[in-house]
């Protein structure tokens, strides 16, 4: 009896599916349209949230004030975990754009340009490897993915050190053709991320030049070793000063920073700490949707030898990136979601890769499971904010929402009100009924994502904003502190020290640098707390509390007692 022949999907022509004819103007209008919207929404209107969005915008705004390029503080003290990059453009945008607009808002306006910037070079790379029909997708991905949602709209180092990494993949991919252009691109890649977030994202690209020989004869000549030496005086050209000028400053401040990142601080093993492979293997699986799908799809079809197998540069080079930062992600003392930003770029080329080949079956899945969650979503946000307006929010949502007050009543404002219906009617023109494609599918789930995104930076964002910002907060404490004297803390987290220090000049004495203090005044942080206030011999306590229906932080000013 024969064995049955494998079903060899049929070959798809990109050119067909992509945006063409008398229209292709307007798609790509709509499409530039939908980034900008997806880039531009929650960059503004709210104060700044932890984590790393009230760190970064707290050493900005110090370092706006100071007027220094080379030593970032936060409340008053230096402050070198990573290179200055971010803090640097936030100070910038400060100087540009405050006033008129508020400080972290006018410091949030530079994540826009890096998102614009990451998507740019995420598409030209896409068109460098794969041509011009397959520029959008992988666009289109990185809108819709989950792990995008707000970590890449805030003002942080890991943002930055991913705008190098997608500057370092268009670099490889323009090598190809301009081994010398596309050499200075990758070093212009390499310098991003380590200004960006330090030596861990270089260490990713470098990985990769090293692994890229062992995939095919188009890395083992010497236009290939052209593009590593371009890239190589480009990168020390643009990385060196600040590092240079740095020791130059303050010695100590060099070793201290060098201590906290080189690249042996980025190995658990040889940074004494221990890895937690099983945090990102779990994680990625809502993080790096909708690619990781696609991505099976991609490797069961090619593994098969259809489509020109694996063997080509557009599945060689992201592909390789993606392996490099995923071993290094499981290998890293550190368990954060926000180091795996970058990785989600590779992933994104590489997923849209066989998009036009998916079953139609597979990609109408998709579609329908978009429209109908999203759809659904975006039915519960409107009715929870018309109930709450009405009525106040009830008990069992603020329980849903771990909120631990009750009868929340939203503000109407006019302008965020029309955003919000504006977003809603489009979402609903755009999934009614219509051709559909595979394409389609992954246009309609990033306008999704861009939905239930835009209502929670419209109509929900007062009620985020007065539950994760610090202001009621640090004004609370800083009308009980004494005229005059120093205040000491004790477990005050990175964030909260420039909150404290941004929203009311509260600077403290930490006594885990200074224990022998004489302060009159101690700032307590802790956590959950059940029960009565500590007490502290020779303190006590003039007041207790927290960020507004937020129960996992307390914060207790103790006053030196006679």
């Amino acid at each position: 009896m024969r064995a049955p022949r494998p079903i060899i999907p049929e070959p798809v022509d990109p050119e067909a599916v992509s945006p063409a004819g008398p229209y292709r103007a307007l798609k790509q209008l709509g499409l530039v349209l939908l980034c900008a919207a997806w880039v531009a929404l929650g960059l503004a209107g709210h104060d700044p949230w932890k984590t790393e969005d009230a760190t970064s915008i707290g050493v900005a705004a110090s370092m706006a004030k100071a007027g220094d390029f080379v030593i970032p503080t936060l409340a008053g003290e230096p402050y070198v975990p990573h290179p200055p990059l971010a803090y640097i453009s936030g100070m910038l945008s400060i100087e540009l754009f405050s006033p008129p607009l508020q400080v972290h808002n006018a410091a949030r306006l530079v994540v826009g340009l890096a998102l614009a910037l990451v998507l740019l070079a995420t598409a030209c790379a896409s068109r460098e490897l794969n041509g011009r029909a397959f520029r959008w997708l992988p666009v289109l991905i990185l809108v819709g993915s989950v792990g995008f949602w707000d970590r890449a709209h805030v003002l942080s180092p890991e943002l930055f050190m991913t705008l190098g990494i997608a500057v370092a993949l268009y670099g490889f991919a323009r090598a190809l053709r301009r081994p010398l252009a596309g050499g200075a691109m990758l070093g212009v890649g390499v310098a991003v991320a380590f200004l960006g977030r330090g030596t861990l994202g270089p260490l990713w690209i470098i990985g990769t030049a090293f692994v890229l020989p062992a995939c095919g004869p188009e890395w083992r000549n010497r236009a290939y070793a052209a593009t590593l030496a371009t890239a190589l005086l480009v990168a020390i050209a643009l990385s060196l000063p600040w590092p240079l000028m740095l020791h130059a400053r303050d010695p100590a401040l060099f070793v201290d920073w060098w201590a906290s990142d080189s690249p042996a601080q980025h190995v658990a093993v040889l940074a004494g700490g221990s890895a937690e492979p099983l945090y990102y293997l779990r994680n990625l699986l809502w993080f790096a949707w909708p690619a990781l799908p696609l991505i099976v799809w991609l490797l069961w079809l090619r593994g098969r030898g259809f489509n020109g197998g694996m063997a080509q540069p557009g599945i060689a080079i992201p592909g390789v990136l993606a392996l490099v930062i995923l071993v290094s992600l499981l290998t890293m003392p550190e368990a954060r979601l926000a180091n795996a930003l970058p990785l989600l770029v590779p992933l994104a080329l590489l997923a849209a890769l066989e998009v036009d080949s998916l079953k139609r079956g597979f990609s109408g899945a998709l579609d329908w499971f978009g429209i109908l969650t999203f759809g659904l979503l975006a039915v519960v946000m409107w009715f929870l904010w018309i109930d709450s307006y009405v009525n106040g929010m009830p008990a069992n949502v603020a329980r849903l929402f771990r909120d631990t007050e009750t009868g929340y009543r939203p503000s109407f404002h006019l302008g965020t009100m029309l955003a919000a219906i504006g977003l809603t009617v489009l979402w609903i023109m755009l999934v009614r009924p219509a051709r559909r494609s595979n394409r389609r599918a992954l246009l309609n789930w990033a306008v999704g994502v861009t939905l239930i995104w835009g209502l929670v930076t419209t109509i929900w964002l007062p009620y985020l904003d007065s539950r994760r910002s610090y202001r009621w907060t640090v004004e609370n404490v800083a009308q009980q502190l004494p005229p005059e004297g120093c205040i000491a803390s004790r477990n005050l987290g990175e964030p909260q020290r420039a909150l404290f220090d941004y929203f009311a000049a509260i600077r403290t004495v930490r006594e885990e640098v200074q224990p022998d203090h004489a302060c009159e005044a101690l700032l307590v942080q802790y956590g959950r707390q059940v029960g009565d206030i500590e007490p502290l011999p020779g303190w006590a306590p003039a007041w207790s509390g927290g960020r507004k229906g937020d129960d996992t932080e307390r914060f207790v000013l103790y006053l030196k007692t006679p």
